[in-house]
């Protein structure tokens, strides 16, 4: 049986366990355990699985590839640099948490576009909500396809099955265990994503670490000594001074965690406000110690690449007549001498499929990757169909309806959003396929 095959198994195996919670968790569940879990949730689980939700596919490739990667400013590479974006993080969940959080729990809100209605009218509502809609979809769509297209090229392909293949499957999958729970379910399901995702991170380091002989601190010494590791970017020319990255980071997190239903969504399915605030500041503290260990993660990754023989270079293309030169880091081709660039998002992805690292770590990383896949994609399916439902169709205020007919209309807009999820991630393929 060859290593894809058995990624595969793997892969097949951790969703049955996501179908098993589902059932388990979607018993008896109606449109309020679909939207806002009954307000049962435990603070401490959501707090947990919000992280899969906040991290996502893209942080689990993109940070670690984010520390060896070069730049034009006064530093050569990025190093740790994002993580000043992180502190930003960390400061909006106390804004959230303490003005916003109280304000839709006041308002006992099922979508917190309902509250544009009541400061506002109808139209700030709908508008809100419409907007949000699109955001999310597109947004998270394009998260999506980073992580389909990984999976593509370095897993599938070579086993013969196309793209849109691939896309159905993933949402097929996600459909299926969100379609009954909603929100219920997820805030289960997610935990479980989120504790894979860290246990890959986790195995991951450890790996390296013992391969390379080195503990932990003697690693971030050599990083250091790489220049891998410098937080704060003191010019204030480039686009990651360090005060503009933390304002961007707060304001990032007030609009897209405080403003956003999928995120919101979560919180406010807890039972009261005071577990609410528990579990976002338990969540804003968590996550810096987690984007910490991706960007630890990423270091290492460069040192264990340079240790198998990649090296930095540059890569020159006549474009239009024009020399082109790209800087580059990866293995050298052995027949032309051309080094094959992994530099950035790349790089975590050939490491760990492409045999340098052995098939359990492949597997974890594969897992891991899914673990940070579905989070993202399960809560925005959920939260776009929740707005739809909540905010444009005003089901909850619907009295010409049954509540069996509200649950049958409501599981109509899932499947829809699905598909539309589908020809978006079809439309970004093509879009990348052009250009």
């Amino acid at each position: 049986m060859n290593p894809g095959t058995i990624l595969l198994l793997f892969v097949f195996a951790y969703f049955i366990g996501l179908l098993v919670i589902s059932y388990i968790t979607s018993r008896n569940a109606d449109n309020q355990s679909f939207f806002i879990g009954n307000k049962k949730s435990k603070w401490w689980l959501v707090a947990f699985g919000m992280i899969g939700t906040s991290l996502s596919g893209v942080t689990f490739i993109s940070v670690p590839g984010t520390v060896g990667k070069m730049t034009a400013g006064d530093y050569p590479f990025g190093g740790f640099e994002y993580y000043m974006l992180v502190i930003g993080f960390f400061i909006g969940y106390f804004i959230v948490a303490f003005v916003l959080l109280p304000l839709y729990y006041k308002m006992n809100l099922t979508s917190i576009y309902t509250y544009l209605g009541r400061r506002f009218n109808v139209e700030a509502h709908k508008i809100g909500s419409l907007f949000f809609i699109i955001s999310r979809s597109i947004g998270a769509t394009a998260r999506l396809y980073l992580v389909v297209n990984v999976l593509q090229i370095f897993l599938l392909s070579g086993l013969g099955v196309p793209f849109w293949v691939t896309s159905a499957v993933i949402l097929l999958m996600v459909l299926l265990y969100t379609f009954e729970g909603g929100v219920k379910t997820i805030v289960i399901t997610d935990t479980l994503q989120t504790s894979f995702m860290i246990l890959s991170l986790v195995a991951c380091i450890v790996f390296i670490l013992s391969n390379l002989n080195l503990t932990a601190g003697q690693a971030y010494d050599v990083l250091a000594a790489k220049d891998y590791t410098h937080f704060i970017n003191l010019d204030v020319n480039s686009k990651t001074f360090f005060l503009k990255t933390i304002l961007g980071g707060m304001f990032i997190t007030i609009a897209m965690t405080g403003l956003d239903q999928e995120m919101m969504q979560k919180n406010i399915s807890v039972d009261n406000l005071k577990n609410s605030k528990k579990n976002m500041l338990t969540f804003a503290g968590t996550l810096l110690l987690v984007n910490l260990a991706f960007l630890f993660l990423g270091g290492l990754l460069y040192l264990f690449a340079m240790e198998n023989g990649a090296e930095y270079g540059k890569i020159v293309d006549i474009v239009n007549g024009k020399e082109s030169i790209t800087n580059a880091f990866g293995f050298k081709d052995a027949a032309t001498g051309t080094i094959n660039n992994i530099m950035g998002d790349d790089l975590f992805p050939a490491l760990s499929l492409q045999g340098y690292f052995p098939l359990f770590i492949s597997v974890i990383f594969i897992i891991g990757l899914i673990s940070a896949l579905f989070p993202s994609a399960d809560g925005a399916l959920t939260a776009v169909t929740s707005s739809y439902c909540v905010d444009l169709l005003n089901i909850n205020e619907d009295t010409s309806k049954t509540e069996k007919q509200k649950k049958r209309l409501r599981m109509k807009i899932h499947l829809t959003f699905t598909l539309i999820f589908f020809i978006l991630i079809m439309i970004f393929k093509a879009i990348d396929d052009k250009f």
